[in-house]
């Protein structure tokens, strides 16, 4: 009885010293390095299982994923050269209008080694770490829109906090009108709040969520979410507004790391500020008598 109380007390000083202090990140990587294997082998079945039915799909099938996948290239081609297209009006824009800089954004694939999906904790672990170059912070995607964010980093792995964890908040905006507001997780797989909406918000059913940019976490435009529900109270000074997200969180394979580039000015500050500073003194012309 008493080890098992000293073993309950270390844990919870333990507990407290890395949510609170983040003393123990350092032991939290060499541990994850240590145990890598463990993750590996206990993933073994599920990857051996997946490489069995791969191997044994029939040649008809295969025929049939390779015509639909060679229609959908096709339609991405197209895409793809409409986005080059705007992406070079957008460019020229940025240039009549003197922008200071233009932003790119980098990607990585990782692929999902576990996840959790209770209510009160969803994370899900990729097998990209540090020495992939990643952060804890940084915004990860799937194929349709924002999944989350890295929670924390170790040398092999990272955990990915979801969006839809009740700890998770952000910040977003109304594609058809740019009205900001933050999207809250609810610890359903399938939705999300916006506990922060006055009665008169112009917010409707089937309204596009997309980041906002604000916090500097996630890059902007990314999509999140639909609006699936919008209730206004009389008497409430804000309404009950829930979205569904656009992602797959619970069945997606892959998730995309995202890095933001900001390009440099073409021209700098110091540049810029000298002819003003020239203009703000006139200069006198002197004669000789």
């Amino acid at each position: 009885g008493a080890r098992v109380i000293g073993a309950m007390i270390l844990s919870i000083l333990l507990m407290v010293m890395d949510h609170r202090f983040h003393q123990t990140e350092t032991l939290r990587s060499t541990l994850s390095v240590l145990t890598y294997p463990i993750q590996f082998l206990a993933e073994a079945p599920n990857s051996i299982g997946r490489w069995v039915t791969e191997t044994l799909q029939t040649r008809d099938d295969l025929q049939q994923s390779n015509r639909r996948l060679n229609r959908e290239n096709l339609k991405l081609k197209a895409e793809l050269q409409q986005l080059a297209a705007l992406q070079a009006e957008n460019e020229r824009l940025r240039d009549l209008l003197g922008s200071a800089y233009k932003i790119g954004n980098r990607v990585l694939v990782a692929e999902l080694s576990a996840m959790d999906l209770d209510p009160f904790r969803q994370q899900i672990v990729i097998d990209k770490g540090s020495n992939s170059g990643v952060f804890e912070g940084q915004a990860v995607l799937d194929a349709h829109a924002v999944m989350g964010q890295v929670a924390h980093v170790s040398p092999l792995n990272a955990t990915v906090l979801l969006i839809t964890d009740v700890e998770h908040s952000l910040p977003v905006q109304v594609l058809r009108n740019g009205l900001r507001t933050v999207a809250v997780g609810t610890g359903s797989i399938n939705k999300l709040e916006m506990p922060y909406l006055p009665n008169n918000a112009d917010i409707r059913p089937d309204d596009l969520l997309v980041t906002s940019g604000l916090g500097g976490k996630f890059p902007p435009g990314y999509p999140v979410a639909r609006v699936t529900a919008v209730k206004r109270q009389p008497g409430k000074p804000f309404a009950t507004v829930l979205a569904r997200p656009l992602a797959q969180l619970d069945r997606t394979r892959e998730a995309l790391l995202v890095w933001e580039v900001n390009v440099p000015p073409e021209f700098p500050e110091e540049e810029q500020a000298e002819p003003a500073a020239k203009k703000a003194v006139p200069e006198t012309e002197t004669t000789a008598p």
